[in-house]
């Protein structure tokens, strides 16, 4: 067992995966410590998590958020620094009094701060997927040169590194696939013409996880399950025709590995991403996550089928992109960032989510554009996004 607590960077603290994040945290106090705690703008929901765990710094990428922090805390007489703006984050990323950063920034915001964190050799808890899909090839790069750890906190790529031949030598030529589940999400029954007059409130509402809006929204698409097909070829380095979805409604099974002699090694659990999470901050170890007993004989039956990508183009359009490589998944998060936030808004409507996407994708050789640094790629997220929001008006 460690004999000194490993001390811990929150990005995103104030989200889903940061709250279960210290709910593992504060279940294992005499293992893991609190150094840095960050959000968005929710300052009501940081500060009470900074009088909780009163972490050594604070920070919130919203300058007047961090002022209302800052306040709070001296006004409290707490010895918490609080920090503001993006910048910030990236700098506690390098803290030498941080062992381990939790990503869970979502969308492309998350990328400076992962990449940070990876440079700096840290054991890097990856729930930010976008930082692969916009920079797997950086990302990764610079995880095996700092010599970093990479855990991906995803419940399903969780389940598929809980499933790899990791002690083999040459385990990677063993396997023959790499099998991602998927709920269907909320409209995996609905006609395309239903889909049509789909509400912001009817997409969030995810029927078996809990996740913030924008992730439930890319799991109603299918998005999600694209941009996971994108991560999980850079995480375990195969070509996305080896990746394959299966929509799995009961979300018991969160992912399997298919080897060359037949077997096929699967993760069940509960749908509780305090599991993945307990998994990827005691690696290779265990402990508790505060998830009960599996009661295998009160699952009934499992389903499985193929995802039907006429009625989900998000998902055909991943793969397109990642087949494509070079700009273009970093041109397909963007422009799906944008139309999420414009349907959130009620500004376009559901099945327009994948049209914008596509549009953006269309409208130049995303694969041609130089994309090997950080700042190549924030100049390709940006073009999209402005394309996007171009394409969305008319």
């Amino acid at each position: 067992m460690q004999t000194s607590r490993t001390s811990l960077a929150i990005f995103g603290s104030t989200g889903s995966i940061g709250k279960s994040t210290l709910d593992v945290v504060s279940r294992n106090s005499d293992t893991f410590a609190v150094e840095v705690l960050a959000a968005n703008r929710d300052v009501e929901g940081l500060w009470a998590q900074v009088q909780q765990y009163q972490p050594r710094y604070a920070a919130m990428a919203d300058a007047d958020s961090a002022e209302a922090l800052a306040s709070k805390v001296k006004a409290a007489g707490l010895a918490v620094e609080v920090l503001a703006g993006p910048d910030s984050l990236v700098e506690l990323a390098q803290l030498d009094s941080v062992d381990a950063v939790m990503a869970a920034i979502v969308g492309a915001a998350g990328l400076p701060s992962a990449l940070a964190a990876a440079k700096a050799g840290k054991r890097l808890l990856l729930a930010n997927k976008e930082s692969l899909v916009v920079a797997g090839e950086l990302l990764m790069q610079t995880v095996h040169e700092a010599g970093a750890t990479l855990l991906p906190i995803d419940s399903e790529h969780n389940a598929v590194f809980q499933c790899w031949p990791h002690q083999q030598p040459n385990g990677r030529s063993t396997v023959r696939r790499v099998l991602l589940t998927a709920s269907g999400g909320p409209f995996r029954e609905w006609s395309a013409e239903a889909m049509q007059a789909v509400t912001p409130e009817q997409a969030v509402a995810h029927p078996n996880w809990s996740m913030g809006a924008k992730i439930s929204v890319d799991s109603a698409t299918m998005m999600n399950k694209g941009l996971e097909v994108i991560e999980a070829c850079w995480l375990f380095d195969c070509p996305e025709h080896q990746v394959d979805v299966v929509v799995h409604p009961q979300s018991t099974v969160h992912s399997m590995v298919e080897y060359c002699d037949g077997s096929v090694l699967a993760e069940l659990g509960h749908a509780d991403m305090r599991t993945p999470i307990a998994h990827a901050l005691a690696w290779p170890e265990r402990i508790d996550a505060g998830v009960g007993a599996f009661d295998i004989t009160q699952i009934g039956q499992l389903d499985f089928y193929p995802p039907d990508e006429a009625r989900f183009p998000c998902l055909r359009l991943a793969r397109e992109a990642s087949q494509a490589g070079g700009g273009a998944p970093a041109a397909l998060n963007a422009a799906n960032e944008i139309a999420v936030e414009l349907f959130l808004q009620a500004r376009v409507g559901f099945t327009e989510i994948p049209n914008i996407v596509s549009q953006v994708l269309s409208a130049k050789s995303w694969s041609a554009e130089a994309h090997g640094t950080l700042e190549e790629l924030l100049m390709i997220d940006a073009e999209a996004r402005a394309l996007a929001t171009e394409f969305a008006s008319r």
